[in-house]
């Protein structure tokens, strides 16, 4: 059997898309590691607050407010890592506006666990530091992950917004690749 090979086929552009998925991969892996400190940081203050200031012993909902006490300082911790280093090439010039919005997006993000935790308790019954870890930083970890992402990606840093007043990021006056040149370079 004879392979055909047709030698005026023009190539793909593979080489325009490999630069954009290994920037939207590269992404990811900063939110990602910008999120797992946040975890960590969620997990501390969340496991601190409820066996003191919120122990469920004294305080019946006190789970509920050390898992908003405890997304709340994450939330500040995300917002630098994110607007500092994950999304920082299409952060917005306006901080105060973008904080507000990344703000708002974690508020809906951290409606999740609150859910799961509230089920969990309230539903359920699980009433154990085991029980509510899991509901926190398992199961409403995992889905608010997932809408914050989203939020993040398509609303407060939105790479649309990057034309409309983004801090211009230093490009590479040596780098001849046109996708990174026109994905790094300032608005007209």
């Amino acid at each position: 059997m004879a392979m055909r090979v047709d030698l005026d086929a023009k190539p793909t552009a593979p080489s325009v898309q490999r630069p954009r998925r290994s920037a939207a991969l590269l992404q990811l892996i900063k939110f990602g590691a910008v999120g797992g400190v946040g975890v960590v940081v969620n997990f501390v203050v969340f496991n601190a607050l409820w066996l003191t200031v919120f122990n469920p012993s004294r305080m019946p909902h006190g789970p509920i407010l050390a898992t908003i006490v405890a997304t709340l300082v994450a939330i500040v911790v995300n917002w630098l890592g994110n607007r500092y280093w994950a999304f920082a090439a299409v952060r917005q010039r306006n901080t105060t506006r973008e904080g507000l919005e990344f703000l708002l997006a974690s508020l809906i993000g951290m409606g999740v666990p609150l859910l799961c935790i509230a089920v969990s308790r309230y539903v359920l019954g699980f009433h154990t530091l085991l029980a509510d870890n899991i509901a926190n930083n398992v199961v409403g970890l995992v889905l608010g992950t997932f809408v914050r992402y989203v939020l993040y990606k398509f609303w407060v840093f939105a790479p649309g917004k990057r034309a409309v007043g983004a801090v211009p990021v230093e490009s590479d006056a040596s780098s001849t690749d046109p996708v990174e040149a026109s994905q790094t370079a300032s608005p007209a």
